[in-house]
Order: structure tokens, then C-alpha cells, then sequence
């Protein structure tokens, strides 16, 4: 028996903290004791353990012996959600995989010497904290314009992503090379001045920044994958003769005005100026032996490509809204709207991408799949997809601005990753019963939504589904939702009413609902769930709570009492003068029934759904009401 015991306790020893680590003063390490060097260490019980402001010291001792602090394990903080702040000691030079990854409420990273923060090793993006605190302090002061100690050689990978602190960036002439990612989504950085030395920029290395212009200096060859991506607001750059190499999407999505590309050159990536909208012209130098797909895809604005004479290159991108070189120099533009023949049974992936021109499509019952991206960034203004279809892939009907309504058949059973993301015109959209999950992003940014009617089948909402829905006013949530991710309802701030027919409260991710917005918002629930809902955050934030279906009462001028019943779609409205018009509206605006109180009442048949919010006009008086 004991010695069954023991072997329990064994087992359960590494759940509890990596093997041979010690605790000091709060913190776990492995102790070398060759080297003298610790390494703070990981156990799986951390995120509940690390709470408010850690600091890391520089050196531990342990049993009358010092230890130099000089690396911090893989995952050694992952899911710290208690974790606000954290200071890296000037001895750290190895953060391990994922080391900060989940530490949600980070807000600041503390160093004391920012030549050291310069020698640290990084294994991936969530190895620095400062990809969630997002702010950087050296020796208490906010680090904004940022100048690299000279006798820096190298900016490592990582070394500032996501370091919204940073404003301006100043590079010495020591430093010669910059690392992938290393200031990736650095969103404040509006200028940088590159170093003469440098000879390689790393992937990614300024994707998605606020740099207007940038000069590449002479040693640089190459212009890696996506290193000034989404930089919207870059609208000059210099590329120096030295540069053969322009990597795929290095400038997509950046908005370039012009571009000179020296000759030099030889090979262009893929998407390597996507969707560069304000790009109006461009010139090929005759050194150019390779231009990827896509090259210049949706560059709706680029109206001229000058190919110089002895370039043999012919521009293979894909999307037909593409200008393309013939064999005569000559541009073709355009799609224009299409038949699809019932042979098809699948539109593949970038099918009709960055079709300006296609406003209609007509899409046969053959078809089952419709495949990433296949009609993102069209002019579609309508469509109808046929039941059979079984799965629409991600990013769909991405950024189609013109659209206006949308009928989902019920073959399909979940809406992807940002299948309608960015469909600001859509004003209108039928989810079926068959779905049981909407993706993330699914509906985000589409501006012109005011009312969703999420059905009964879905069970998950997930991470930022109907975000920045400006126009959203009105939500009603099937009785199956159990979870409703991250950011759900972020920045919707017309929400006026929120209708949940769940009995069990689902579980909410951090800022599902704009707080701002639902404080002065109408929460409907079940009478009987109507206290979890009240005691639980953030539903406890609505300003109003309701009951679904039952009777509700309100006074409608001189006090006069007015009861309003509802079963299903019919609704029963007492207390009314006699002759007295009722009319019943959805949230979108559109009259869903109407009639005439006689005897004191009236009786409304609407083809509402169960849940639905109804605004019910009695003469010159209104009231909204939730549908049972």
C-alpha cells in the first residue's frame, strides 16, 4: 500500500512544477549548479499563481549560493490572467516557446537597461511580453521614440512586436540586420530611420505599422515576406538598386500612391502589392524574370503597367478583376457579371477575388462548395447560395461592400472565419436553423446590420462574430447557445436590445458586449433564469432587464394601462380604445402584421420568430416587446 502511495506522489510531481525546480520568493527555478545560472521555471499551476506585478531579479540565491537569472522557460507565465505587469532582468538573454502566451491582463513590460532587452533571444511572438502588455517602461518612463544604443548589431526576432508605445524608431549605423516580426503590429510607429549598415530586414518586420514613408538604404537584396504590410498609411517608399528580391505581399495592403522598382530587380512574390487601392501606375524594368500570382491583384486604382522593352515576364496573377499584360502591352479589366454552368460543382479558392465589376452571379444547384476568399472584395449586390451547399470557406464574401442581403440555405451547418467580414452594405441576412456555430469574424464590420436573429441550433458564437456591427441594434440569441466568444459584440454601440432565450446563462469571453453600450441597453431573458442573469457578469451590466412572453403591462398616455400577450408569433393586445390602429414592426423597420382593437382588444398574427423583439405601434404610442 505505501509503496503505492509513493508511486502516486511521483506521478503527481510534475503537474506540480518542472523536475528539480525550487521556489524563491514566490518564483520557481532550475538551478544549474555547473554554471551558476537559473532559469525561471515552468509547472502548470502558474496562471493562478503569478498575480499583479512580478519582478524577476537578476540574481537568486539558494542554500548559500548565487545564481544569475538568465533565462525564462517555455510557458513559464502562459495563461497568468492575474498577471499586470513584469520586470525582465538586465541578465535574461533567452525567453522560451510561449513563455507570456494567454497573459491577458498584462498592461506593462519594466526593463532597467535597453542595450541588455537588445541580447535577448525570443523562441515566437508570445515569448515577449510585451505582445500582450503592448507598452514598454525603461526605468519607470514610457519608452516612445525609440533610439537603439549604438554598438547594437542586430535588432533580434520579436524583439518589439506589438509595442504600441513605440512612436518613432532610430537605428544606428552599428546595426545590420533586423529580425523577423520585430515590430510587427507596432500600430503608433509613424517613422523609422533605417541604419546605412543594414543588409537584411526581416519577414514581417513593420507589417502592420503606421509608417507614411520609408527609404530602404543600399546593401539591402532582398524585401522579405510581408515586411510593410498593412502599412495603410505608407504611401512612399524608396527601394535601392541592391534589392533583387521583392517577396510575396511585402506591400499588400499598404497604400503606396507610387512606386519606382529599380532595375535590378528579378523576381516580384505573389500579392507582393495586393490590394494596394491608391497604387495608379507602375513600371517593370527588363530585369524582371518572375512576377508571382497576384502581383498587382486588386489594385483598382492602377491604370497604367509599363513593361520595358526586352521583359519577357507575362504576369500569370489570378482574379479576373486583375489588370493583365497581353503579348501587345495592351491592359484588360474587368468581370462582368456571370452564369455559372450546372457542370460545376465547387468554386474554388480566389475564384472571382477582386471581381470590381461582378455584381451578380448566378450560382447552380450543382454547386457544394464555395471556397476561400472565392468572391471576397467583388461588387456582388446580392446572391442567392443554393441548397446543397455544404460549406462556404473562409473569408467567402470578404469586404463585398455593395452587398445587401444574404439567404443562407439550410444545408449549411456552420458559418466560417470571416465569411462576410467587412459587408458593410449588408442590411440583411437569413441564418438557418441547420447552423450550430457562426466563426469567428463571421459578420464583422458589416456596419449596415440592425437586427440579427441568431436560431435555436447554434450552440457557440465565437471570438469577434458581429464586432464593430455600428449599426446593430437588435440581437435575439437562440435558447442553444452555450458559449459566446471574446469581443462577440465589440464596439456595437446602437445596441439597444438584447433578447437571450438560453435558460442556462452561456459563458461570455472578456468584453463580449461593449459595456459602455449595455449599460443603457434592455436585457430579455427567461423569467426563470432572470436572477443567474442579473448575478452574472457581463450580463449584470445591462441597464434593463425584461422578461420574454409574459404579460407586459405599460401605461400609453393618461396612464392608461395597455397588456401585451405573446404566443409564438400572435400577439394579444388589451386595453386599447376601440378603433384603435395596432401595428406590429420588426427591428428592422418592416411591419409584420397589423389590426384594430375592438372590444377593448386586439389580436396581431406576425411571422416574427420566437425571441424577436417587436416595437408595437398603439395610435401615436410605441413600446417594444420580446416575443415568446
Amino acid at each position: 500500500m505505501k509503496r503505492q502511495l509513493l508511486f502516486i506522489v511521483l506521478m503527481l510531481l510534475p503537474m506540480m512544477a518542472s523536475a528539480d525546480a525550487v521556489e524563491i520568493n514566490g518564483i520557481y527555478y532550475n538551478l544549474d549548479e555547473t554554471t551558476k545560472q537559473a532559469a525561471v521555471a515552468y509547472t502548470n499551476q502558474m496562471y493562478t499563481k503569478y498575480k499583479g506585478s512580478v519582478e524577476i531579479p537578476e540574481v537568486v540565491s539558494y542554500d548559500g549560493v548565487d545564481y544569475s537569472v538568465t533565462s525564462i522557460e517555455a510557458r513559464v507565465f502562459v495563461r497568468s490572467f492575474g498577471l499586470t505587469s513584469i520586470t525582465i532582468p538586465s541578465s535574461v538573454t533567452n525567453i522560451g516557446e510561449n513563455a507570456f502566451d494567454r497573459c491577458d491582463g498584462l498592461a506593462e513590460v519594466h526593463i532597467k537597461d535597453l542595450e541588455a532587452w537588445f541580447k535577448i533571444d525570443f523562441a515566437s511572438a508570445y515569448s515577449n511580453p510585451i505582445s500582450y502588455a503592448r507598452h514598454l517602461f525603461l526605468n519607470g518612463e514610457e519608452v516612445k521614440d525609440l533610439v537603439v544604443p549604438n554598438g547594437v548589431t542586430s535588432i533580434k526576432n520579436f524583439a518589439f512586436f506589438a509595442c504600441n508605445s513605440l512612436t518613432s524608431v532610430t537605428i544606428p549605423n552599428s546595426v545590420t540586420s533586423i529580425g523577423s516580426c520585430a515590430f510587427f503590429a507596432c500600430n503608433d510607429l509613424t517613422s523609422v530611420s533605417l541604419s546605412n549598415s543594414l543588409t537584411s530586414i526581416g519577414e514581417s518586420s513593420f507589417c502592420s505599422t503606421s509608417l507614411t514613408s520609408v527609404t530602404i538604404p543600399d546593401g539591402v537584396t532582398s524585401i522579405e515576406h510581408k515586411t510593410f504590410y498593412e502599412c495603410s498609411g505608407l504611401t512612399s517608399v524608396t527601394i535601392p538598386n541592391s534589392v533583387t528580391d521583392i517577396g510575396t505581399s511585402a506591400f499588400g495592403y499598404s497604400g503606396l500612391t507610387s512606386v519606382t522598382i529599380p532595375n535590378g530587380v528579378k523576381t516580384i512574390g505573389e500579392d507582393a502589392f495586393y490590394q494596394c487601392l491608391s497604387l495608379t501606375s507602375i513600371v517593370i524594368p527588363n530585369s524582371v524574370t518572375s512576377i508571382g500570382i497576384g502581383a498587382f491583384r486588386s489594385c483598382n486604382g492602377l491604370t497604367s503597367i509599363v513593361v520595358e522593352d526586352g521583359n519577357s515576364v507575362y504576369d500569370s496573377r489570378e482574379g479576373c478583376n486583375a489588370l493583365i499584360k497581353t503579348s501587345d502591352n495592351e491592359l484588360i479589366t474587368g468581370c462582368m457579371n456571370t452564369t455559372i454552368p450546372n457542370s460545376v460543382t465547387a468554386i474554388g479558392p480566389n475564384a472571382f477575388f477582386g471581381c470590381s465589376g461582378l455584381t451578380s452571379v448566378t450560382i447552380p444547384n450543382s454547386v457544394t462548395d464555395i471556397g476561400t476568399s472565392a468572391f471576397g472584395y467583388s461588387g456582388l449586390t446580392s446572391v442567392t447560395i443554393p441548397n446543397g451547399v455544404k460549406t462556404i470557406g473562409e473569408d467567402a464574401f470578404y469586404q463585398c461592400l455593395s452587398l445587401t442581403s444574404i439567404v443562407i440555405p439550410n444545408s449549411v451547418t456552420s458559418i466560417g472565419i470571416g465569411v462576410f467580414s467587412g459587408c458593410s452594405g449588408l442590411t440583411s441576412v437569413t441564418i438557418p436553423n441547420s447552423v450550430t456555430a457562426i466563426g469567428v469574424n463571421a459578420f464583422a464590420r458589416c456596419s449596415g446590420l440592425t437586427s440579427v436573429t441568431i436560431p435555436n441550433s447554434v450552440t457557440s458564437i465565437e471570438l469577434r462574430a458581429f464586432a464593430f456591427c455600428s449599426g446593430l441594434t437588435s440581437v435575439t440569441i437562440g435558447n442553444s447557445v452555450v458559449t459566446i466568444g471574446r469581443e462577440t459584440f465589440a464596439q456595437c454601440s446602437k445596441l439597444e436590445t438584447v433578447c437571450c432565450l438560453a435558460e442556462d446563462v452561456p459563458s461570455t469571453g472578456k468584453n463580449a458586449f461593449d459595456g459602455q453600450t449595455i449599460k443603457d441597453a434592455t436585457l430579455f431573458v427567461p423569467e426563470s433564469s432572470l436572477n443567474d442573469y442579473m448575478a452574472t457578469a457581463p450580463w449584470s451590466q445591462f441597464g434593463t432587464f425584461k422578461t420574454i412572453g409574459d404579460t407586459f403591462v405599460k401605461p400609453l398616455g393618461n396612464d392608461t394601462p395597455v397588456s401585451i400577450k405573446s404566443n409564438g408569433g400572435q400577439l394579444t393586445i388589451e386595453g386599447a380604445d376601440d378603433g384603435l390602429q395596432v401595428r406590429v414592426y420588426g427591428m428592422n423597420g418592416v411591419e409584420a402584421g397589423s389590426g384594430v382593437s375592438s372590444n377593448g382588444q386586439a389580436t396581431v398574427n406576425t411571422n416574427l420568430q420566437p425571441g424577436s423583439v417587436a416595437v408595437i405601434k398603439i395610435g401615436d404610442k410605441s413600446v417594444k416587446v420580446a416575443t415568446k
